[in-house]
């Protein structure tokens, strides 16, 4: 018999989102992001958009003993290293998520788990419905390794107005206290060049700055910060670290955008990168 080298296997990833007709966010983005930093990305559907990068057409919520299923079939034969989720649709949905990481981790206690807590796409519409916001904080925040809310979300989970740095350490502590994970604030809704991200975990407080790039390509940025994460994090770097990659990959990301569509366009995921 013929064998290939041996190889250690990477990280698995399993993503629950959404999925992105024009392949720029959601479960599109992730299966790209993950596989360029040589993770394995797997995928549970938890809607369908008809999206481009003008905006969101239309959506088509997945059943969610569909959903179950999807996410049983890789975990019974795959398992995962890491769950990311992004979009995750209403109540029940959410619900079915919770059970079935709190179940696969009775048999896997070290599994990652980071949450972006999509609320609204790029082009405004709604992602998230105004009655899931309880549900998803009451069943998957306590779940949480990880939360990486932009200034928006961040505002609608705290009730607390986020505009300046100062508040969004008052917002990361809010939520961090909430749910005892680690928290990740994005900047990238702060006005002016300088953008600051906020970390808040066992450490204390860590900042992360960049100068804002002028660019209309930013379609996907959470998603793709949000998996990158998790498959740094599944292969062992330590948060900061993980933070500090990932936040570089999707610069790179922004930088080499291949300028496709007339609105928010997506970034250039397949760019050479060195961790």
């Amino acid at each position: 018999m013929i064998t290939g080298p041996q190889q250690r296997a990477p990280a698995r990833v399993l993503s629950i989102a959404g999925s992105d007709s024009g392949g720029g966010a959601g479960i599109q983005a992730d299966i790209k992001a993950i596989t360029a930093l040589g993770g394995y990305a797997m995928t549970a559907i938890t809607a369908l958009t008809a999206q481009n990068t003008l905006g969101v057409q239309g959506i088509y919520p997945v059943d969610p003993d569909f959903l179950r299923l999807q996410i049983r079939s890789v975990l019974n034969d795959l398992g995962t290293d890491a769950f990311k989720t992004g979009m995750v649709g209403g109540p029940a949905e959410i619900r079915v998520v919770a059970q079935e990481i709190t179940a696969y981790r009775q048999q896997n206690v070290q599994t990652l788990f980071v949450l972006d807590p999509v609320m609204v796409a790029k082009g405004g519409a709604a992602l998230l419905a105004e009655d899931a916001i309880s549900t998803l904080k009451a069943y998957l925040f306590p779940l949480a390794t990880v939360l990486t809310p932009n200034l928006p979300e961040a505002e609608r989970l705290t009730g607390r107005s986020v505009e300046t740095i100062q508040d969004m350490r008052v917002a990361a502590r809010h939520l961090r206290e909430e749910t005892g994970a680690a928290v990740l604030l994005k900047g990238g809704h702060l006005s002016g060049d300088d953008l600051v991200d906020v970390l808040l975990d066992d450490t204390g407080f860590t900042e992360f700055a960049d100068k804002r790039i002028p660019t209309r390509h930013t379609h996907g940025t959470g998603c793709t910060l949000a998996s990158a994460l998790a498959t740094l994090l599944a292969q062992n770097h330590a948060m900061a670290d993980a933070i500090s990659l990932s936040r570089q990959y999707v610069r790179n990301a922004i930088l080499t955008a291949p300028g496709l569509g007339h609105g928010a366009g997506p970034l250039w995921h397949a760019h050479p990168f060195r961790k």
